[in-house]
């Protein structure tokens, strides 16, 4: 029982932690690119984990999940962006918000290569097996992350690229949405699929393209 723990935090804990990561700074290379340093300032372009954890979404929702042997799911705090200070705010708060997933996208077709150079030396043991299941979760977690930060409503990035291509009248009421971003998480992931698994919205709705997405980029001979 407790290795089986340990190999599921190892396996899919890690692989999350480094892809949230990821996800937050690429927000604060593309705003400081973009003309914002708040996140450089406050030094959130580290890839230091510590700098990025948040202790529920980041350690012990993950923990839990793992344990409970539910999908594993979790966040970092977010990076700092103050759209005041990009030089384009409407369009690059666009751009921000899609590194996010566009960074998660890029690491699950690096871990795809490295699956498939993996797969090609025909090595075996419990070390490769280890090394091919945290690409396989790495993979994974990186394309559900990609396409979960799309949802079109605040908190998510793709609530960010949905309020700068509506017109300035109608994105200043969609905006205060954001204010409901923890309870509208919350019902999203909890809330409705407690009532009725049909209502989960999440699973109905990205877990299909995750699924072919994900199976599509995976060595034919690890399928």
């Amino acid at each position: 029982m407790a290795d089986n723990l340990a190999w599921t935090i190892a396996t899919w804990v890690i692989p999350l932690v480094i892809a949230i990561v990821f996800h937050e700074v690429s927000h604060g290379l593309a705003a400081s690119w973009l003309g914002d340093p708040t996140a450089r300032q406050r030094g959130r372009l580290s890839f230091n984990p510590i700098h990025h954890v948040d202790p529920v979404g980041t350690l012990i929702l993950p923990m839990v999940l793992a344990v409970s042997g539910a999908p594993i799911f979790g966040w970092a705090k977010p990076v700092p962006v103050m759209a005041r200070r990009l030089r384009n705010p409407r369009l690059h708060m666009v751009m921000v918000a899609l590194a996010g997933p566009g960074m998660n996208l890029l690491l699950a077709l690096f871990a795809a290569i490295l699956l498939a150079v993996l797969t090609a030396t025909g090595v075996r043991g419990i070390g490769w097996a280890f090394v091919g299941q945290n690409l396989l979760n790495f993979l994974a977690i990186n394309i559900f992350l990609a396409l979960f930060n799309l949802i079109p409503l605040p908190p998510f990035d793709g609530g960010h690229v949905v309020e700068g291509i509506l017109p300035r009248s109608v994105a200043r009421y969609y905006s205060k949405l954001r204010r409901f971003g923890l309870l509208i998480l919350v019902i999203l992931l909890l809330v409705l699929p407690a009532i009725d698994p049909k209502l989960d919205l999440v699973g109905q709705l990205i877990g299909p393209p995750a699924g072919w997405l994900t199976r599509s980029m995976i060595p034919s001979a690890l399928q």
